[in-house]
């Protein structure tokens, strides 16, 4: 009796981990991996050519682009740069970045996702198309500040940004 208890508890939460499993797939969009995205950071009270780093990362080229304006991103109008080629192995560091957008950033309302800059602590840019319209994202880095939902996306923004710097 014993035995099958422990051996229906297994079953159960091997079910239960493999259904979590899949849903964190679900959570993360590949809608975006036939167009070229947009992501990067920005500072408002910077000084220096580190300041706002926006990259176009294009999977289906197998391309990373630095853009070299270095203009300030908007909240009321996607990102126009000028983007300038970076090499195959910056490239190769973020080149799963697309995969790890949330799904559920699409379902925001609005362009402006906490208080980006709001405190001197800066900001992230995400863009994508979708149906041939460009969507795009001031993020705080602030996790205080952000749905949960956002946090490892963020983290991982924070890291692969610092490896191209």
């Amino acid at each position: 009796m014993k035995f099958s208890m422990l051996w229906l508890a297994v079953v159960a939460l091997t079910t239960i981990g493999l259904s979590a499993c899949d849903k964190e797939q679900v959570e993360s969009s590949a809608e975006f991996d036939q167009t070229p995205i947009l992501f990067g950071s920005f500072y408002g009270e910077c000084q220096g050519e580190s300041c706002i780093e926006i990259y176009k990362l294009d999977t289906q080229a197998q391309t990373l682009q630095e853009d070299t304006k270095d203009a300030y991103p908007r909240s009321d109008a996607p990102y126009d740069g000028t983007f300038a080629a970076r090499s195959l192995a910056e490239y190769t560091l973020v080149k799963d970045l697309v995969s790890q957008i949330p799904a559920e950033l699409l379902r925001e309302k609005g362009p402006v996702i906490g208080s980006p800059d709001a405190g001197d602590w800066g900001g992230y840019y995400v863009e994508v198309q979708q149906a041939g319209q460009r969507r795009f994202w001031l993020i705080d880095t602030q996790k205080r500040n952000l749905p949960v939902y956002l946090h490892a996306f963020t983290d991982t923004l924070k890291v692969r940004l610092s490896k191209l710097r």
